[in-house]
C-alpha cells in the first residue's frame, strides 16, 4: 500500500489518527486499549438511546 491510498479515520475514543485496513485489527480505533475501553463503555450500558415514557392508559 502507498501512504497516498492509505485511509486514516479519527479513532472514536481518542481523537488520534487510526488506520482504516485490515492490517488495523482495532480499527476504527486506534490501538486495543481505545478498543476496550469502548467496549467497557457498553458493557456499562453507558451508551444509551433515550426514549419516552409511553403514556398511561
Amino acid at each position: 500500500m502507498t501512504s497516498a491510498s492509505i485511509k486514516r479515520v479519527a479513532c472514536p475514543q481518542c481523537g488520534k489518527d487510526a488506520i482504516f485496513s485490515p492490517e488495523n485489527p482495532y480499527r476504527p480505533f486506534c490501538s486495543q486499549r481505545c478498543q476496550q475501553i469502548d467496549l467497557g463503555a457498553w458493557a456499562n450500558e453507558d451508551f444509551r438511546i433515550p426514549v419516552a415514557p409511553e403514556p398511561e392508559e
